[in-house]
């Protein structure tokens, strides 16, 4: 080294070595100078101090941020969740609400799953104290700088933003979620926390929270999510409208799967994930975007029912109305699917909707059903209408239509519960003789009343069972019955069996035998399936569970006490196989080789309506048509429907039902068990009978060892006439039976719809 090197470097050594606040140096002279006045200020000293005093202030301004920013209230957005409804066997039928969340516990998410979470997104969150500072630095300086949005926030940091606060990406934001982010920690649990990070992420596809998210990519609950499922979700979390596999680029999926490898690479770091089976992970690709799920078809009404009936357990509408809830219903998807179709094959079909002026009876009707498991109470389908948009409320549900004649059953049950007897003493049984003469006026009642039959008939010879006056649906017949049961003996056990007592009920009248109370669909199969239960009450119910974050609800159950005794139960029921059994009787048009079935027609008042209720022992449904002007919603007349004349229960319902029953039990049905069903000994009259005997083919009369199986196998013939008759005779005849192959009375010509 040259003796000038060795100068110069000697000078640059003492230049850095400055004794004493002086350096040595050279001016262009080569004599020492002395320190600037900028040199002098920042000195190491100076400079630490400064920031120590600066990270003080700093400490001392976040500890009193911390004291003084309060945890807001939850955002709205946060709380929003949609309802969700799954038919009986899980899948999913629908949702509804603002926001498609729904929150669920920590325990109903897959632990695996919530490691992917924790290892891609925050991998010290179970041991960290809510807050990356480094992180939290770096995101600040980035939204200081333009650079974009913040990053660096833990699993508590992104809860918080999302619970608490906006997604503005400001300054003030990120310094709120910072000491909201600790007082968050020190209150809450890691579980708790974990959990409402993943309720209140958002997915893509409309999906707020990990449940809607599996159900949008994956098609299933949360709790169903495999590890390689639940490591998309958390891939996808990052950017929800990027990495949607099913709409990403090449080049975006190949990001995609990093971030994803990287998820289980995290895991094992983490001691969650075994190596070797890691090894073995591959994605699995979301299902493509589905089309959100509406309140299309008959969705819209199993919907209202479900809300009516947890509404009727005590859970107030606003609170249902809020969301939250998931409803897992009764209905059986394919029996649901039978029945719509058995609407539309046999009564959207034959109707003209469209022609507004020629056909306006075909504009005016409206088709309601309920069908339910009598050993479970479970609604397991049910049709409210062609659509919400059509038909706001459920035809299903309404109550301001009268079910006609299926009221009959109640009376008869009555009787036989309450032990009545006849006018003439003696006990109302199946073969118990009644006058069926047309608008017959009642005895025995201080309200006069005399009914006229179907088309005026006159039916008996003179005189009918009981079996058959329910075969033909004779009103005369029933109004006397019901006068000597007492009307209010006959309400008791019909509100007994599940009908409401509703105002406008005729208390106390002899109208009452034709049904002329308010009921719906869904009472009249609870009263239906008691029958079939063997006299067990049945409550219908369209609610398997509803279940909420904060409350599950279970239905009551749904199959009490004896509401009627067996030995009633199973005698109405036998009554009413005559009715489907008989030949020329109301419900023979349901009959069928592959079923046993019971079951009663309803016609009301100016053929307003028409019923069928109906069952096997394994279902009972009740198909009803009503009569609604689409304007004003005045009941009107089903006279005229698709051309034809006055329609009834054993017209469209009676279709319906049938083919409905055909295609949800396709072959598969039981026999009745009426081991105690009490038919009764024909009886003689002992008055004389209105009117006057008509001759009729005479046969042994039936005693209680030869009571029928389905219906009387020989039992007196009703004779129907057009004719008033004279005054009676002063004789007793005694009914002439007239058996026939299928076990019931054919009277001559029988009407269309033989019921009121």
């Amino acid at each position: 080294m040259g003796r000038a090197e060795v100068r110069k470097a000697q000078q640059q050594r003492g230049a850095r070595r400055a004794p004493s606040g002086r350096a040595q140096g050279t001016n262009g002279s080569g004599s020492t100078g002395k320190r600037t006045g900028i040199r002098r200020f920042f000195t190491w000293k100076k400079i630490l101090g400064t920031f120590f005093g600066l990270a003080l202030l700093g400490m001392g301004a976040l500890v009193a941020l911390y004291f003084w920013v309060e945890e807001p209230d939850p955002n709205k957005q946060a709380l929003q969740q949609s309802n969700v409804y799954k038919y009986s066997d899980g899948t999913i039928m629908a949702s509804k609400g603002k926001v498609n969340r729904e929150i669920l516990a920590i325990d109903k998410i897959p632990m695996d799953v919530q490691e992917a979470f924790i290892a891609i997104e925050n991998k010290s969150f179970r041991s960290d104290q809510g807050v990356d500072f480094k992180g939290l630095a770096r995101g600040l300086w980035n939204t200081a700088t333009g650079r974009g949005k913040a990053g660096g926030s833990t699993i508590t940091q992104q809860y918080v933003k999302n619970y608490y606060l906006t997604q503005d990406q400001t300054a003030s934001r990120k310094l709120k979620e910072l000491v909201i982010s600790l007082k968050v920690d020190q209150r809450m649990k890691k579980p708790e926390i974990l959990a409402g990070y993943l309720n209140t992420s958002y997915f893509g596809r409309g999906a707020y929270g990990i449940q809607a998210a599996a159900q949008a990519y994956y098609g299933v609950d949360a709790g169903q999510l495999t590890l390689e499922q639940g490591a998309y979700l958390a891939t996808l979390v990052q950017a929800p409208s990027q990495y949607d596999w099913s709409t990403a680029s090449e080049d975006t999926k190949k990001r995609i799967m990093i971030r994803y490898e990287a998820t289980f690479v995290n895991m094992v770091e983490n001691g969650k994930l075994d190596e070797a089976k890691r090894k073995t992970l591959k994605l699995t690709e979301p299902i493509p975007p589905q089309p959100p799920m509406g309140m299309d078809g008959q969705k819209g009404y199993l919907v209202q029912a479900a809300e009516a009936e947890l509404n009727a357990q005590g859970v107030e509408r606003k609170l249902i109305d809020a969301g939250g809830w998931t409803f897992t219903l009764n209905i059986d998807a394919k029996k649901q699917e039978a029945l719509e179709k058995a609407v539309q094959d046999e009564l959207e079909s034959k109707l003209d909707r469209k022609d507004t002026k020629g056909k306006p009876q075909d504009q005016s009707v409206q088709a309601g059903a309920t069908s339910v498991d009598p050993k479970t109470g479970a609604i397991v389908a049910m049709y409210g209408g062609t659509s919400l948009k059509d038909h706001w409320s459920s035809n299903a549900l309404r109550k301001d239509y009268q079910p006609g004649s299926t009221f009959k059953p109640i009376v008869l049950a009555s009787a036989l519960e309450n032990g009545a007897e006849t006018q003439d003493g003696k006990p109302i049984t199946p073969m118990a003789l009644y006058d069926g003469t047309s608008k017959r006026a009642v005895t025995g009642s201080d309200i006069p009343f005399a009914p006229q039959n179907q088309e005026d008939r006159n039916f008996g010879t003179p005189m009918m069972t009981v079996q058959e006056a329910t075969n033909f649906s004779v009103n005369s017949v029933y109004a006397q019955m019901i006068v000597d049961v007492k009307p209010r003996n006959v309400k008791k056990t019909a509100l007994a069996l599940g009908m409401k007592d509703r105002e406008g009920w005729p208390e106390d009248k002899p109208a009452m035998s034709l049904g002329t109370m308010s009921a719906n669909t869904v009472e009249m199969a609870g009263v239906y399936a008691t029958f079939d239960n063997h006299g067990k009450k049945v409550t219908p119910t369209i609610i398997k569970k509803a279940e909420h974050k904060d409350r599950e609800v279970v239905p009551a159950q749904p199959i009490g006490s004896q509401a009627i005794s067996r030995k009633t139960a199973d005698t109405v029921t036998k009554v009413l196989t005559g009715v489907v059994n008989d030949d020329g009787a109301s419900g023979n048009k349901v009959r069928s080789s592959s079923y046993e079935a019971a079951g009663k027609t309803g016609t009301t008042e100016n053929n307003v309506s028409g019923w069928f209720s109906g069952f096997t022992p394994e279902l009972v449904t009740v198909v009803a048509i009503f009569g609604e002007e689409p304007v004003t919603a005045k009941q009107v007349t089903l006279t005229g429907t698709a051309g034809l004349g006055r329609l009834g229960g054993s017209s469209f319902p009676a279709s319906i039902w049938k083919a409905y029953t055909l295609a949800v039990l396709k072959g598969n049905a039981g026999k009745f068990q009426l081991s105690e069903a009490e038919m009764g000994v024909l009886q003689t009259p002992s008055r004389s009978a209105s009117p006057t005997p008509s001759p009729s083919p005479s046969s042994s009369a039936p005693t209680a060892s030869s009571s029928p199986t389905q219906s009387p196998t020989t039992s007196p013939s009703p004779t129907a006439t057009k004719t008033t008759p004279t005054s009676p005779a002063p004789t007793t005849p005694t009914p002439s039976p007239t058996a026939t192959k299928t076990g019931g009375p054919k009277p001559p010509d029988p009407p269309l719809v033989p019921e009121r």
